[in-house]
C-alpha cells in the first residue's frame, strides 16, 4: 500500500504542476510513472486476491475485491480521458482519478484491518 500511495503522490504533484502551468499531460516520463503505478496496482490486486482467499479474517470480500479491481481500472481510464481531452479539463480528470486511487488505498487498508464496511 505504501508504494501505491508514494507513486500516486508523485503523480498527483506532477499533475498539479501541469494544472498550474496549464499544460496537457506531457510525454513518456509522466506516462511511464502512470504505467509503473498501474503495474504496482495489478500486483497489489493479485496479492490481495490471494491473501483474501487464504485468510480467516473478517474481511468484507466483495467490497474488498471491488476496491482492488476498481483501483486498477481508474488509472488507465483517467489517462485515456486526459489524452483525448488535451486541455486543463483532461488534466483535471486525471488528477481526480489519481486522488480516487489514493482514497481507495486508504479504504482498502481499513477494510483489511476490519474497520468495517
Amino acid at each position: 500500500m505504501a508504494l501505491v500511495l508514494v507513486l500516486t503522490g508523485v503523480a498527483v504533484v506532477a499533475t498539479v504542476v501541469m494544472l498550474v502551468r496549464d499544460e496537457s499531460p506531457p510525454g513518456d516520463p509522466y506516462f511511464l510513472l502512470l504505467g509503473l503505478l498501474l503495474v504496482v496496482l495489478l500486483v497489489q490486486a493479485v496479492v490481495g486476491l490471494v491473501a483474501l482467499a487464504g485468510t480467516e479474517a473478517d474481511v468484507d470480500g466483495p467490497t474488498f475485491v471491488a476496491y482492488l479491481l476498481t483501483a486498477v481500472l481508474v488509472v488507465p481510464v483517467g489517462a485515456a480521458l486526459a489524452l483525448v481531452e488535451r486541455s486543463r479539463w483532461g488534466t483535471l480528470v486525471l488528477l481526480v482519478a489519481l486522488l480516487t486511487v489514493a482514497a481507495m488505498q486508504v479504504r482498502l487498508d481499513s477494510l483489511w484491518a476490519g474497520a468495517g464496511a
